[in-house]
């Protein structure tokens, strides 16, 4: 990696305990943490995001059924389900898939591998 995005003052250290939800990304682990993917890295931490892709597409899916939630559940800072990083935007982390607010409904923006604490 010789272009980072470095997480500016970050003193938490991230690994298999440090509590944070772990994803397997362009195989390596990062932590979801605050609504970032931060990845430990030469004594810093990188912020990443899940790129737009075949797996991870950045489509409107309207006749997408949530599950893991009510259909009356609204994404949002205070939801209940962690924020990622996904191309130019931000999704929820749903039961292992990534859901995007649009309008009246979510879409399903593919899944994403976790890490079982």
């Amino acid at each position: 990696m010789t272009d980072c995005k470095t997480h500016p003052s970050h003193d938490h250290v991230h690994g298999p305990d440090c509590g944070h939800q772990a994803i397997v990304h362009d195989g390596h682990i990062d932590y979801l943490h605050d609504g970032h993917l931060h990845h430990p890295h030469d004594g810093h931490i990188d912020e990443h995001t899940i790129a737009v892709s075949a797996t991870n597409p950045d489509a409107c899916t309207p006749s997408h059924r949530c599950v893991g939630h009510d259909a009356d559940h609204i994404h949002g800072p205070d939801c209940g389900h962690e924020a990622l990083p996904h191309g130019d935007h931000i999704d929820y982390l749903v039961d292992g898939h990534l859901h995007h607010v649009h309008g009246d409904h979510c879409d399903d923006h593919g899944p994403v591998s976790l890490v079982a604490p």
